[in-house]
Formats: structure tokens, sequence, C-alpha cells
């Protein structure tokens, strides 16, 4: 007589709410990503009309940068594009959508007046 064995199986399991896009400060679009670049652009001003601006970018595998409009507000496109071609673009592949947090703070060292 065979003994039949138990079936078990394990799942692992996490969400999260999220809004749209599911993105809030910079995606990167690469050059062969299943997204193009205006599709992309159409979908947000569809869903959150005027808050992104698209630039293009010269690379070997990144199409596009799309930034909130609260960062350029802060900084500067072309500084923030030299601070991802630094750190992000030599991580992304040119099939993919990279979703970048992009929290910056501004500080100063010393504000002084008179009375």
């Amino acid at each position: 007589m065979q003994e039949m064995s138990l079936m078990k199986y394990s799942v692992q399991l996490s969400f999260e709410e999220i809004g749209l896009p599911p993105f809030e400060d910079i995606l990167i679009l690469g050059k062969k990503s299943s997204q193009g670049k205006i599709g992309v652009f159409k979908s947000f001003e569809f869903l959150i009309p005027n808050e992104f601006e698209v630039f293009e970018v010269e690379d070997m595998n990144v199409e596009a940068v799309f930034i909130n409009k609260k960062i350029l507000k802060k900084m500067n496109r072309d500084r923030i594009i030299k601070v991802l071609q630094k750190k992000v673009f030599p991580f992304i592949s040119d099939n993919e959508i990279l979703k970048v947090n992009f929290k910056l703070k501004i500080f100063y060292d010393a504000i002084e007046g008179e009375f």
C-alpha cells in the first residue's frame, strides 16, 4: 500500500496603498522599455496633468527622465540629471523602467542679519 503525501504551501504576502502614478519623484525610461516615452507622457497627462516634465538624455541605456515639477522648483534639471547619470544610470538596463525616490533637503549653514 502506497503512502499519500500531504501537499502543503506557503505564501509570503505584503501590500501597500499606492497612488497613481505609482511613484512620486523621478521615473527613468530605458531605451527599449515596453512603454515608450510618448505613451508614458500621455498617461501622466491624463492621470496627473502638468505635474511632470520629461527630458531626453544622451545615454546608452536611457531614453528619457520624468521629473516631478516640485523637485524642479528646488534644483535645476542639469544638476538632477548629473546626479542620476553618476549614481543611477550605471545600474539600469535598456529595457527597464526605474522609479527613483529623490528626497531633496535644502539647508543653510548660517543666516545673519541685523536687528
